[in-house]
């Protein structure tokens, strides 16, 4: 069986497009639309958020100074930190609750376990802490959804590990993502082809023969995947250009919004199946407030833009959105005013299939984690268990049907089955 699907994958050019180690998947047939979705995308707020800040405001014990418990704002399930008076620029938490606080979905008192970057990202990222060869998942819900897109895993940085099952593409600018979806033309001008179309029509018709032909004959494996990557190079390059026409005339100002833009041509245009933005700069050891002031009002106008463009697109309905971080805050201030590491935070959710205006499990008054009961979703000071990056990722799987494809299978995140959360999206 192994050896007529490889077969199968030479017929098809699909060595470029899916790794070695991906050869165990089943690879959908080239679409010439394109994948149709869901698409994913990943926000990370790369270096440790205040969440007391955002979506599990607390007012009490000097663990902010902004504002007081009475301070504290609702809408509909939602308790949020007020910063509509303090946010420096980008969308303040009141609007950004008013607009999609019916979509969202918010758990709380998440344990990290770690309040160090690197393993904390990796265990965020992908939902395992002792080991380097796990994916993301972003590449995971590509590897198994659209291994044969171009672009099938985007990543603009934090934590981007693929676990060799897809490649991983990375495209800073739009004048990039320009350049490769008029790959044929000189220096990326549309109005500049290296060949007309009956010569490309030619081009094309003879390497489809010349693939074909080479079939019938045995070759080496090196010999192979050359003729693969070939062939393979050119079937992307027609899907590559369908982008062209998304990408928009004029450029956004802010670093999230066009990673959003890149993103989303590339989905509007069926060549990419998930994408992992991400802002830096929150680790906040000194000054806290200021810093996250103006970089969690910056994190959620990328996440409205996002949306919003989605939804101007016509993909609205297909996009599911995580928004996370690798640590929070502490609860105190240290001498420079700011906030060092702390292991409990949050992870928020959007999307189809989600059912939003929900809050689920909560930090107490010190702002440790409140125990969980999985099948309840309702905290427990006495039994119930401690949500880790694994449960939410095995729920992640879950909601993007992949968690029995066999490249799941290969990435199993250990958690028993009395310690998955049930109907976590409601």
């Amino acid at each position: 069986m192994r050896r007529e699907f490889l077969k199968r994958c030479a017929l098809a050019g699909l060595g470029v497009a899916i790794p070695v180690r991906a050869s165990s998947a089943v690879a959908d047939d080239h679409n010439e639309d394109g994948y149709p979705g869901p698409y994913y995308v990943v926000f990370n707020a790369s270096g440790g958020w205040d969440t007391t800040y955002l979506m599990d405001p607390k007012g009490i014990n000097e663990i902010n100074r902004l504002y007081r418990e009475g301070d504290i704002v609702s809408q509909g399930a939602h308790r949020f930190a007020p910063n509509q008076q303090q946010a420096a620029g980008g969308l303040c938490n009141e609007d950004f609750y008013r607009e999609f606080g019916e979509e969202l979905l918010t758990l709380n008192g998440l344990d990290y376990s770690v309040n160090n970057h690197s393993p904390g990202a990796r265990y965020m990222a992908t939902g395992k802490l002792d080991s380097l060869a796990y994916p993301t998942f972003a590449a995971l819900v590509a590897a198994c959804h659209g291994p044969q897109c171009p672009l099938a895993y985007l990543t603009f940085g934090n934590y981007s590990a693929t676990g060799n099952v897809v490649a991983m593409s990375r495209v800073p600018y739009l004048q990039s993502l320009t350049g490769l979806a008029n790959a044929d033309h000189v220096h990326g001008n549309p109005q500049a082809a290296y060949h007309d179309d009956f010569a490309l029509d030619r081009i094309e018709a003879t390497l489809r023969e010349s693939h074909e032909s080479l079939g019938n004959y045995p070759r080496l494996p090196r010999s192979i995947r050359g003729e693969n990557m070939l062939y393979a190079a050119q079937l992307n390059s027609n899907a590559l250009r369908r982008v062209s026409e998304h990408i928009p005339k004029s450029v956004p100002k802010e670093r999230l919004s066009q990673q959003a833009e890149i993103a989303l041509a590339s989905f509007k245009a069926g060549v990419c199946v998930a994408a992992n933005l991400t802002i830096g700069q929150f680790d906040s050891h000194a000054n806290n407030d200021v810093d996250q002031m103006k970089l969690i009002p910056e994190l959620l106008a990328g996440v409205a833009y996002m949306v919003r463009r989605a939804g101007e697109l016509g993909l609205r309905e297909r996009l599911v959105v995580v928004i996370q971080s690798e640590m929070g805050r502490t609860p105190n201030y240290n001498q420079g005013n700011g906030k060092d590491h702390w292991s409990i935070g949050s992870v928020m959710f959007l999307g189809p299939g989600i059912h939003g205006d929900r809050v689920i499990g909560a930090t107490d008054e010190q702002q440790f984690a409140l125990p969980l009961d999985p099948h309840t979703l309702t905290t427990r000071k006495d039994g119930g268990i401690r949500v880790r990056p694994e449960h939410i990722h095995e729920s992640l799987r879950a909601l993007a049907g992949i968690a029995d494809h066999p490249l799941s299978q290969q990435f199993p995140l250990g958690v028993k089955n009395e310690e998955k959360l049930r109907n976590l999206w409601g």
